[in-house]
């Protein structure tokens, strides 16, 4: 990886970064170190770190099914491939659900597939999951 020069440096401490912590794995003691180097960048505590987290309610619904191959997914089990108009389904439910997100992913052990959703009021993520499903 060829390094930017030092007048620029953002882009060479992003740079580092990717040398730092394995992406394909996520290794944790490399991201704790992350989190760690950047809390001190900014002078935050863990107090100014968790300020920033809002927990909000979620919904996973596990939904038997003949055959979970018919889901496939990309994007980190993120979006359905296939079948087709799934994922536009999903979309359009997300649509109507003002800052909810959700994403439908076959299990890896049984003929099942599993709904997750998330939205800022209990009501709307029960109503979320339950359009997705």
């Amino acid at each position: 990886m060829a390094m930017l020069a030092d007048t620029n440096v953002a882009a060479r401490e992003l740079q580092l970064l990717a040398v730092m912590v394995n992406q394909c794995v996520g290794d944790a003691l490399s991201i704790i170190l992350l989190v760690e180097l950047i809390l001190r960048r900014k002078g935050w505590g863990m107090s100014e770190w968790q300020a920033l987290y809002t927990d909000r309610p979620s919904k996973q619904v596990k939904l038997v099914v003949a055959d979970r191959s018919v889901i496939t997914t990309t994007d980190a089990e993120r979006r359905c491939v296939t079948p087709s108009g799934l994922q536009e389904a999903i979309d359009a439910a997300v649509a109507d659900c003002p800052d909810g997100r959700a994403f439908v992913r076959p299990s890896g052990t049984e003929d099942a597939v599993r709904v997750y959703a998330e939205a800022p009021t209990e009501q709307a993520v029960n109503a979320l999951a339950l359009a997705v499903s």
